[in-house]
């Protein structure tokens, strides 16, 4: 290995002026004593010390500045910096939340824990976190996260005493700006947690999802770049949580770590987000950590630290012992006096990303004092220090040390396999697509060697092709989705992720014949792909081809895993629809129960016996099925498509507009192409006089449902307000639209004529 960075770099600070006697000096070395007494004390095994540990989503190190960034003001991390002892060079083992994550909580490698991707995995029942090592320590653990791929489900909030990772109710449509939780929120969770707290000896994991794309800060800090608003966001948010512990006395005592899971890319080596590659701008990460009286405040460490050296040094801070499977290095010596040292350790890190989802090759890369080594089907070198943006690769010109890195890299991963993925729950897949991962993993067997996949460096302009068509389809731009999955898949035609991605698209494009194509193109890639399945009976349901929607949801039944309790019962709610559909109410109501036997989370006999009733005209006695309904949902993530709708048509109908407005605006707020509640809420206002909310509700129509049956649906509101001017003006959009994308008939009968003599 390379020699070392200068270990520590403290900050220059003026020399007291003046000369002393041996009293004063006398009196000066007491009151050093007794103050570094008091602070071992703090920090001893038996105190009340809270230990607080925040991590900030997709935070740049360079784009802070405690770190030399001048574009943006972060005061409350700048102060907590000065505090305490700021590492320059902190290293994630991931460039993904959920491994990442991982990896800090347990003080393991991803390839130890088991914990790859952000989908198909999760922490495994009975892994010793940090939350569990401390609370047999007698701390009392509490987290409070933003993210769903953090979610209690994915297994990380095992071990804490009280974990909140609830997110706002949303629907598949949505983009990440509605399915995360503002960190304010989950700020005030925290708070509430610890307001209830009868111990000043408690671990608070809190973590904050901005500044993850999109990157949409609050509209006070418009005069930053978004990215840069949403890190002040973040640090607006840092600042209340330390005002809230000085609040309580417990800033002072308290150890607190501040700290990044993972990067943004940004361009500079191809990829603007993260997850692909391994370089400083997705991998190094900020870390700041604060001790008990604020020991060892204002230093700079330059050697390299990672994230799975917290657990040790927490550990040793707390009096706990060591766990023997631990890798990691404490940090304490560093941490307690200037001139402390830690053994050197290669800093790994992985991105299986790249095979798990598009079939590329992954990546391992080794970090040393000096050079960076990446294992690729063509190798990288990169002198750290000479060449910090990583520019140049050496890898040919230092071949010793390439190959000494290399065998110091395969001797780290040998025997380790690469852990296949579970199969991704329906409900996980729609949710992750929605957040802007992809969804479905490649079909890549564990056996094959990396080497003989493509190289993700040659795959870059895909994958931010890839990133731009998710980027148009959650702006509704769906024409330009489509026209870039489809530039995709005839270069890559084995990519399922974008296969499903372009069958849903063209769903909320209107182009059903389109999308059934598609999804029947996904079945045959892989015939037991229940997702596929039950997307294609939704188009065939949409299409009006009953026999063939029932026949299809059925597969889905059949195929849908028993772990899968959400897929199947949004196959049996395809059932629901088609026997609705048929008028058949034993066969709805049958397969209402077999929903509700699948996934008792849903109340499905409830739903379905108050639309009966709702058919039928009687509104009073549906409603409160409706709201039961409401009720027993609480605050899932995931609700029901229309519920809010047909809660809103029926407190419409019988005369109560307030609440039915507030309804119909939820229902658009989850599935903003409902046409039938833009329609409702349109003849809401028009019956009340609102006659500007009317205009508004009709151009946001048209926003949101930008195809044929959104302009049509506009065009006959207009004329039957009675206002032809405007349905003209619509007709006329209508026209280019239509010109533009005929509809399927039409394109159908275009292609036969063309094939006529």
């Amino acid at each position: 290995m390379a020699a070392a960075r200068s270990t520590i770099r403290p900050h220059s600070r003026a020399a007291p002026g003046g000369s002393r006697g041996p009293v004063a000096l006398l009196i000066v070395g007491l009151t050093i004593v007794v103050a570094v007494a008091g602070v071992w004390r703090l920090a001893g095994p038996r105190g009340d010390s809270p230990i607080v540990l925040i991590s900030i989503d997709t935070l740049r190190t360079d784009h802070l500045p405690a770190y030399g960034y001048r574009l943006v003001a972060t005061p409350a991390i700048d102060a907590l910096a000065s505090d305490g002892v700021l590492f320059e060079h902190a290293y994630a083992h991931s460039p993904q939340t959920l491994p990442s994550h991982t990896s800090i909580l347990t003080g393991r490698l991803p390839f130890e824990h088991g914990v790859r991707d952000n989908i198909g995995f999760t922490v495994k029942p009975g892994e010793r976190l940090l939350s569990r090592m401390l609370h047999e320590r007698g701390f009392v653990t509490g987290g409070v996260v933003s993210a769903y791929v953090l979610r209690q489900e994915a297994g990380i909030g095992q071990g804490f005493d009280f974990y909140d990772s609830q997110l706002p109710i949303a629907s598949p449509e949505l983009s990440v700006a509605q399915v995360q939780r503002d960190g304010a929120e989950s700020l005030a969770i925290a708070e509430r947690w610890m307001s209830g707290l009868t111990t000043r000896k408690f671990f608070l994991f809190l973590h904050f999802y901005e500044p993850h794309k999109p990157y949409e800060p609050p509209a006070r800090y418009a005069q930053y770049q978004p990215y840069d608003g949403e890190i002040a966001y973040a640090d607006e948010l840092v600042g209340k949580l330390v005002q809230t512990l000085k609040s309580r006395d417990l800033y002072d005592r308290a150890t607190i770590v501040f700290l990044a899971d993972h990067g943004e890319g940004f361009g500079d080596h191809g990829e603007q987000e993260h997850g692909v590659f391994l370089y400083d701008e997705t991998i190094r990460v900020p870390l700041v950590i604060k001790m008990p009286g604020s020991l060892g405040r204002g230093r700079r460490v330059a050697e390299a630290v990672q994230h799975i050296d917290l657990v040790p040094t927490l550990l040793d801070l707390a009096g706990a012992p060591r766990p023997a499977w631990l890798r990691g290095r404490t940090l304490r010596p560093i941490l307690e006096r200037e001139g402390g040292r830690i053994p050197e350790q290669g800093l790994y890190a992985e991105a299986l990303y790249p095979r798990y989802h598009f079939g590329w090759s992954e990546l391992y890369s080794l970090t040393d004092s000096r050079y960076r080594y990446i294992k690729a089907p063509r190798d990288e070198l990169y002198d750290l220090q000479q060449d910090p943006a990583e520019r140049r690769n050496l890898s040919d010109e230092r071949t010793p040390t390439r190959l000494a890195m290399r065998a110091a890299l395969d001797r780290m991963i040998a025997g380790k396999t690469i852990d296949a993925p579970t199969q991704v729950s329906g409900e996980d897949r729609e949710r992750l697509q929605a957040l802007g991962y992809v969804g479905m993993q490649a079909n890549v067997p564990s056996e094959v060697r990396g080497e003989s996949l493509p190289d993700p460096k040659d795959k870059a302009k895909t994958l931010e092709t890839y990133r731009r068509a998710v980027d148009f389809a959650g702006q509704r731009k769906f024409d330009e989705a489509i026209a870039l999955f489809r530039a995709i898949l005839a270069e890559n035609p084995a990519m399922t992720d974008v296969w499903s991605h372009l069958a849903n698209i063209l769903v909320r494009a209107g182009k059903m014949e389109d999308a059934l194509a598609t999804f029947r193109h996904l079945i045959e890639l892989n015939p037991k792909d229940s997702s596929a399945l039950i997307g294609a009976s939704a188009a065939l349901l949409k299409l009006r081809r009953l026999d063939e929607a029932a026949a299809h949801a059925e597969l889905a039944v059949k195929l849908s895993p028993d772990s899968d309790r959400r897929q199947r019962a949004s196959a049996y709610e395809t059932l629901i629809k088609v026997a609705l559909a048929r008028k058949d109410r034993e066969a709805a109501r049958r397969y209402a129960d077999l929903a509700q036997k699948a996934d008792p989370t849903l109340p499905m006999p409830i739903y379905v016996q108050a639309l009966l009733l709702h058919v039928e005209g009687k509104y009073a006695e549906a409603l409160p099925l409706f709201e039961e309904t409401l009720r027993q949902l609480g605050s899932q993530t995931v609700t029901l498509t229309e519920l809010h709708f047909y809660v809103g048509d029926t407190l419409a109908r019988l005369g109560r507009n307030r609440e039915a407005e507030a309804q119909f605006r939820q229902e658009l707020n989850l599935f903003p192409q409902n046409t039938r509640a833009w329609a409702s809420l349109a003849m809401l206002y028009r019956s009340t006089g609102r006659d500007a909310e009317v205009a508004q509700v009709m151009a946001r129509l048209v926003t949101n449902v930008p195809t044929v049956e959104g302009y049509t649906l506009a065009e006959h509101l207009w004329t039957m307000f009675g206002e032809p001017s405007r349905a003209q003006q619509i007709r006329a959009l209508a026209g280019e639209k239509l010109v533009k994308n005929p509809p399927q008939s039409t394109q159908r009968t275009r292609r036969t004529a063309s094939k006529k003599p």
